[in-house]
Parts: C-alpha cells; sequence; structure tokens
C-alpha cells in the first residue's frame, strides 16, 4: 500500500472517530423493579421528594397519594396536599397495570373519564425501586421528567433518602433537580 493511500484510510479513520465521539450518548432505558404486589403497595404513601412540575405547582406541603385496588382491577388515586391558606388539595385518578409489566408500570389519569379514550390523559408511573417491606419508593417515567420519593412515613432517615437519591441518579435521572417536600 502507497503512503498517500495510508495517510488518506488513516485521516478517514480518525474523522469517523472524531465523528462518533461527539455523538450524543445513548442513555440507558429506565429499569422497573422486577414485581410489584399491588395488595402490598396500596394505601398511603407520603411524598419525600419530587421534581417540580405543572401540576403540583400549588402544592406547599403535606404531599400524600393514597391507593385502593378497585373490583375491576383498576386502582383509584387520591392525591392530596396543602396548597397556600392551609387548605387541603386533593386531585383523583385512576390507574391500571400496564399488561406484562408484573405491576411494576402503571398508566394513571387525572382528567375526568368521558376523556379516557384519548392517550395524552394518561401518564407514566413505573416503580423503579422498591424496599423489600414496601416502606420506601421511588417513581419514575421513562422520559424522566417525572421523579417522586415515597414513603410510608412522613419522614426518612438521612441514609433512606440518599439511598433513593442514588438508586434514582444510577437511573440516569437528574436528581439535582428534587425539591423535598415538607410533612407536618
Amino acid at each position: 500500500m502507497n503512503t498517500q493511500l495510508a495517510r488518506r484510510l488513516f485521516s478517514s479513520l480518525m474523522l469517523a472517530c472524531a465523528a462518533a465521539a461527539a455523538l450524543p450518548a445513548v442513555a440507558q432505558e429506565v429499569v422497573t423493579v422486577p414485581l410489584v404486589d399491588l395488595k402490598r403497595y396500596v394505601g398511603k404513601w407520603y411524598e419525600i421528594a419530587r421534581f417540580p412540575n405543572s401540576f403540583q405547582k400549588k402544592c406547599i406541603a403535606n404531599a400524600t397519594a393514597e391507593y385502593r385496588v378497585r373490583a375491576d382491577g383498576d386502582i383509584d388515586v387520591i392525591n392530596r396536599c396543602k396548597v397556600e391558606g392551609g387548605v387541603l388539595d386533593q386531585a383523583d385518578g385512576l390507574a391500571h397495570v400496564t399488561a406484562g409489566s408484573n405491576n411494576a408500570k402503571l398508566q394513571v389519569r387525572f382528567a375526568p373519564a368521558w376523556l379516557a379514550w384519548f392517550p395524552l390523559v394518561w401518564g407514566d408511573y413505573w416503580i423503579i425501586d422498591l424496599d423489600p417491606d414496601y416502606s420506601i419508593a421511588t417513581v419514575g417515567t421513562p422520559s424522566r421528567d417525572y421523579l417522586w420519593i415515597l414513603s410510608r412515613k412522613p419522614a426518612l432517615s438521612t441514609a433512606e433518602y440518599e439511598a433513593a437519591v442514588n438508586n434514582a441518579t444510577k437511573q440516569g435521572f437528574d436528581t439535582s433537580k428534587l425539591v423535598k417536600t415538607p410533612q407536618q
């Protein structure tokens, strides 16, 4: 092989490597827990921290989520929080399990029932971390736009909170956006 051809091949190889390095890295897929026992998961959860979002912007403290299994297998969702003036705000929703997810992926809607046919009213609710005793859960979305750390009690120890945050960080969530929820 002549020297000029070798230089061209080497230059082409270097350009290809530089172009590949400039491409954005493909993020790993968000992974849920392998299995959720809904009978153990339902009940009251305290919001410990969340990513800021438009539908909770009025919430200033005491955010909770309560889940109740219905006779048809769907789940009633009751979200409550304290808003300005000390008033309790409540949002009622419905969730159903995504088939094949072993109960770890849900679709949730808070829109009226007559809009249930419209796909955009349903939001992802993926359980990405869950303590074996069902006392702490981390819920996120595959887009990583939403994240909640939930607990059966109103407060977590520093170690428990940091473990939940670290697990979400490992899943590619920007946990610097987390805002702690005051529970009084």
